[in-house]
């Protein structure tokens, strides 16, 4: 399989495998947000709600696309990992998921809604920043403007779904007569149907856009161990021809040929040399080229890592206004680097189903502690219909919107949030449980730092065993 030594084929097999049990943590420990307002409102029994929210989570994954996929692995530059040392691949993706499960498993212990998002981001750039400490890393291997993005959705919306869940708790009582909706359920009977069909409509929301964000955070990650331990098979898109990215190529190369490098600042004098270069070495890899059969499979790890190159030169050159490119010229440059990341933009099919199995299954196991947190410790008081409706409404939207934007989003900051701001509305911050939003908020604020120090030890570790 993949040309693999078995030793090290067991290793990949392995990783994979640590992946899904990733994907499986996730999914009872994030999940149990969705299913906690149905649960507590009595909306639903346990055992249905928990297989409903399985299904649309895997159903989520299976149709959210891959931007926020490509989020996690550019994070990480893979390419500047990546050696001839299979090992050092194995060393990367193996300490970046024993540290994100080693946290998940122990916030889920005690019961703390800590998210899964930031475990895995802290654990990449723990690894990142390890990396760069050895004595042969060539500088930073983290993509800082990419982590910069990232923390700031990361942040961002967990403030807008507190604030959000305020405002539409007041234009609730504002504008519902049925003041039932305000009430505490009873502890036996399902609500009125109206009620009951929103609050399962919400919780279907949460589920199917938890499973498109954080089911493609597990695609991201498993793409990262597939290009870094046999980037031959993964570093293209093996359904395309990589030979018919030479029109493409062309067309950067005449919108290049029109810049005189005479009339550039040094900085995009120097960029101009370096996308020359990088469209240079594309050119020798496919000369002489007719059918793909002729390329060898030992290119393919370079042709990805020239496009990658590629399009961080062409982001930093087009937005330098001093190049004396027309709009048009700019439009083609962009468009045909679009069309290049083509070829290394993509995730089998066969990994998002195997990432949605597990998160799907993971949802149904396990998710009592954190249900039990979300429902009865946030607040003093017990969750009602219209806080359970309103703060799953805002998160399903909040991580919606994140997801469209190829932004990584944290289902449990959000939520958790949102159920605060909830409590919040109905009768001031008084309404909140002190000791749980100090220990959520604790959680919240030493899961980076914690990841972080702990991926980068071990993977400090174990490239001193593999070398």
């Amino acid at each position: 399989m993949f040309g693999l030594e078995p030793h090290v084929l067991l290793l990949l097999l392995a990783c994979l495998v640590a992946a899904c049990a990733f994907e499986f943590v996730n999914g009872f420990h994030d999940t149990a947000n969705a299913v906690a307002t149905v649960i507590y409102t009595n909306a639903l029994r346990p055992w249905v709600a928990v297989i409903w929210s399985g299904f649309w989570n895997f159903i989520g994954v299976l149709t959210g696309g891959i931007g926020v996929a490509m989020g996690i692995v550019y994070l990480l530059p893979v390419e500047s990992l990546v050696d001839q040392n299979v090992y050092h691949g194995i060393a990367m993706v193996g300490a970046l998921i024993v540290a994100a499960i080693i946290w998940n498993v122990g916030t889920w212990y005690y019961g703390l809604p800590s998210s899964s998002s930031h475990a895995l981001i802290g654990s990449i750039l723990g690894v990142g920043i390890a990396f760069s400490l050895l004595s042969d890393g060539q500088g930073a291997a983290v993509n800082w403007g990419k982590a910069g993005e990232t923390g700031l959705a990361l942040l961002i919306s967990p403030l807008f779904g507190f604030s959000l869940t305020i405002i539409m708790m007041f234009l609730l009582k504002r504008f519902v007569p049925n003041k039932a909706i305000f009430k505490e359920p009873h502890k036996r009977k399902p609500p009125p149907l109206w009620i009951r069909l929103i609050l399962v409509a919400t919780c279907t929301l949460v589920s199917y856009f938890h499973g498109s964000n954080d089911g493609q955070k597990g695609v991201g990650l498993i793409m990262l161990i597939l290009i870094g331990i046999v980037p031959i098979h993964f570093a293209l898109n093996q359904k395309l021809n990589p030979l018919d990215m030479r029109s493409s190529l062309a067309k950067v190369e005449t919108v290049m040929g029109k810049v005189d490098p005479t009339t550039l600042s040094a900085a995009d004098s120097k960029l101009l040399a370096e996308i020359k270069a990088q469209t240079n070495t594309l050119d020798q890899i496919f000369a002489g080229k007719t059918d793909v059969k002729q390329l060898p499979e030992q290119a393919r790890f370079e042709i990805r890592k020239a496009i990658l190159l590629l399009q961080n030169r062409a982001k930093k050159f087009t937005a330098s206004e001093k190049v004396p490119l027309s709009t048009v010229d700019r439009k083609t440059y962009e468009d045909s680097i679009t069309q290049l990341r083509t070829f290394t933009d993509y995730a089998p099919w066969e990994v998002s189903f195997m990432v949605a199995l597990s998160l799907g299954i993971g949802t149904m196991v396990g998710w009592k502690r954190i249900v039990k947190t979300i429902g009865e410790r946030i607040g003093k008081e017990h969750l009602t219909y219209a806080q359970g409706a309103s703060s799953e409404l805002v998160a399903a939207a909040m991580i919606g919107v994140t997801t469209g934007y190829g932004l990584p989003s944290s289902t449990t900051h959000v939520l958790s949030s949102a159920i605060a701001g909830s409590m919040v509305a109905n009768r001031g911050i008084k309404n909140l449980n002190p000791q749980m939003v100090r220990n959520i908020a604790l959680a919240w604020v030493l899961t980076l730092p914690v990841t972080m120090v702990l991926s980068g030890g071990l993977f400090l570790l174990f490239r001193a065993i593999a070398d």
